[in-house]
């Protein structure tokens, strides 16, 4: 699954600007493309309209307003990269359709999206929460989504190693595992302390939990069936 965050122009910006963005939207958007399921979301400051003539396919008739440049410049890369526009395919309330309200409550525009691959398309339901704090004038914009994960099984292998967690309730046991866990975590203080990504910290994170769990309480011993 891949997910491109996006921050667009406001309308009345440079064509310029708004042609660099969409130019780096469709490189990016076709990079990913394919198999995979691709989520393309944010501010795209574009409003799109009910009228969906012509993108009968990429959104239905339930948006906000009348579509603007940003709208049709959003409205063609998706029906480019065949993108549904989810904000558009359900019927809401208008507190639950605008993203966007003017300091005087006047003025609601529907200007944030979440869009999705067309193949797929296994988004439930999408609307905005107006209460949640995102310290920002937009609202929230939320989906709820329905996804199909294939297992790759591989002969002979231990698809899923547990620990064998029956020990735990021995008192004795679990300050055993206490113990080691909180020596191997002094042991990579000073290294977390360095310049080192996110990455790398997860990685001794993660090495220290499952390399200590093994020592202290083994594995249990299911195997997938073929």
């Amino acid at each position: 699954m891949n997910v491109i965050q996006c921050d667009a122009p406001t309308n009345d910006r440079n064509d310029d600007n708004k042609d660099q963005l969409y130019e780096k939207l469709q490189l990016i958007t076709a990079k990913y493309l394919g198999k995979d399921l691709t989520i393309r979301m944010g501010d795209l400051n574009a409003k799109v309209g009910m009228n969906n003539k012509g993108y009968e396919d990429i959104m239905g008739r339930y948006e906000l307003g009348e579509r603007d440049g940003n709208g049709k410049r959003f409205a063609i890369l998706c029906a480019f990269n065949k993108l549904v526009i989810g904000g558009t395919i359900f019927p809401h309330k208008l507190v639950h359709k605008a993203t966007l309200v003017s300091s005087d409550y006047i003025t609601a525009n529907q200007i944030d999206h979440i869009c999705i691959s067309k193949k797929f398309r296994s988004v439930g339901v999408v609307k905005t929460r107006k209460g949640a704090n995102i310290d920002s004038n937009h609202h929230l914009v939320v989906t709820k989504m329905k996804l199909k994960l294939k297992k790759q099984w591989t002969t002979g292998e231990t698809v899923l190693q547990r620990f064998n967690t029956t020990f735990l309730p021995d008192t004795g046991k679990l300050n055993e595992l206490k113990i080691a866990l909180n020596n191997r975590f002094q042991a990579l203080q000073d290294l977390l302390k360095e310049e080192t990504t996110m990455k790398d910290n997860w990685k001794g994170i993660k090495e220290a939990l499952t390399s200590t769990c093994q020592e202290v309480l083994g594995h249990n011993k299911h195997h997938h069936e073929e």
